[in-house]
């Protein structure tokens, strides 16, 4: 598969390494041009190298999502180093899980910031020039935690609540503009920072083993499930696609209860 994001000038938060560098890596291979940024400068320097070593045109700054001046230098620093942006990947967040009363004021204000209002600060520094361009596409990682609960997860899901309903409103406000907003949704994902939520437990792989007990097929997604993914959303292949959510989760959030 090769060039199917031709033409694309994608923006992809936290992009250093798991989800965000496979996703980067699907769109290298694909014909994309990408501005990667992340907190981690060091992981960041490398994945940029990496990808520049197998041809990619590859831009990278150290930003924070939450700095609205870093995210708008950002894309002004990519529009000099691949083209005006015409893509964009929320991929950036933290998982924050709590007891609601045991929930502090500090950890409500990181979820949300990171989860919610950083994605939203991405969004309104590109979309601007999405609409100069005549269009453009947002893809927003979500997860299964945006249409179910886990208890004990408080409040990591009101964000990813949230952000799906940004996902529909920007998809909606846009959509004249020939912006298209969509969300993905992945359940879990053989990641960092699952093997450290697996890891928090006194033996982590019986928590890993009720993990994959969860999912219908018996294991979890890999990175580059959902990076392909991303790439089918990003691409042209599904132009009237807006302001929806795609589910990649092996149909962990189908069923009702594990058998």
């Amino acid at each position: 598969m090769v060039e199917r994001l031709k033409g694309k000038r994608v923006l992809i938060t936290g992009a250093a390494q798991g989800i965000g560098l496979a996703i980067a890596e699907a769109f290298v291979r694909e014909d994309a041009a990408v501005f990667l940024i992340d907190t981690d400068e060091a992981r960041l320097a490398a994945a940029a190298a990496g990808l520049r070593a197998k041809g990619g045109r590859v831009g990278y700054m150290r930003a924070d999502i939450t700095d609205v001046p870093a995210i708008a230098a950002a894309v002004s620093q990519a529009a000099s180093e691949i083209g005006p942006i015409n893509a964009l990947v929320n991929n950036a967040g933290v998982n924050v899980f709590a007891e609601p009363l045991e929930t502090s004021d500090a950890e409500w204000d990181r979820c949300f910031d990171i989860n919610l209002k950083g994605a939203w600060n991405c969004a309104k520094s590109v979309l601007p020039g999405l609409i100069e361009q005549g269009g453009g596409v947002i893809l927003n990682i979500a997860s299964t935690h945006a249409f179910t609960i886990i208890q004990h997860t408080f409040p990591y899901p009101l964000a990813k609540h949230a952000l799906l309903g940004m996902t529909k409103s920007l998809g909606l406000e846009y959509a004249a503009k020939n912006i298209r907003v969509n969300a993905l949704a992945p359940g879990y994902v053989a990641t960092q920072k699952v093997i450290d939520y697996w890891n928090g437990f006194p033996d982590p792989e019986a928590a890993k083993a009720e993990t994959m007990k969860l999912h219908p097929g018996g294991r979890i997604a890999t990175p580059e499930e959902i990076a392909m993914a991303a790439v089918f959303m990003i691409s042209d292949e599904c132009p009237f696609m807006n302001a929806t959510c795609l589910t990649v989760d092996g149909g962990l959030s189908v069923q009702q209860h594990p058998a």
